[in-house]
Formats: C-alpha cells, sequence, structure tokens
C-alpha cells in the first residue's frame, strides 16, 4: 500500500540532505502515517483507515463520523460508504 493518507491525502515529498560542507543529496520526507481502526456508531460498522497523525488529533477533537462527513464532502474518496 503507499504512504498516503486516506483522510488527508498527505504524501512523500522531497528535499535535500545538507551537510556541515553544505553538500546536497536527495532525500524524502515521510508522513507519520499510522493504521487505526475506528468504531462508528452512527453506521455501527468498523473501518480501517490509513491516516497522519494530524488526522488523528483533528477525529479526536470532532469525532469520527462528523470528520468523515467533512472529508467525503471534500472530494475525498473514503472507500466506503458513509450513508446509513
Amino acid at each position: 500500500m503507499s504512504r498516503i493518507c486516506q483522510l488527508t491525502g498527505k504524501k512523500p515529498i522531497t528535499g535535500n540532505n545538507v551537510s556541515h560542507s553544505k553538500r546536497r543529496t536527495k532525500r524524502r520526507f515521510l508522513p507519520n502515517l499510522i493504521t487505526k481502526k475506528f468504531y462508528i456508531p452512527e453506521l455501527d460498522k468498523t473501518v480501517s483507515l490509513k491516516i497522519a497523525t494530524s488526522a488523528l488529533r483533528t477525529i479526536n477533537k470532532l469525532g469520527v463520523y462528523e470528520y468523515l462527513k467533512r472529508q467525503e464532502k471534500a472530494g475525498f474518496d473514503l472507500g466506503f460508504e458513509l450513508k446509513k
């Protein structure tokens, strides 16, 4: 599976390692991803998502169902249906 957050769309970016002598070599900055299972009581089902930890903080603030509704409205493909 790719290293892309299913909810925010965060993915690896490229940059440079810069040594003390200012010599630059290419490197990748990877997003901080975790695989987490969420129970959605409104749908009475459990979903497994690969998300960035920044998205997890927002889920803790808003609630998983509200956050998923916002992301679906914004055009993200969640991979499952949110309808009851």
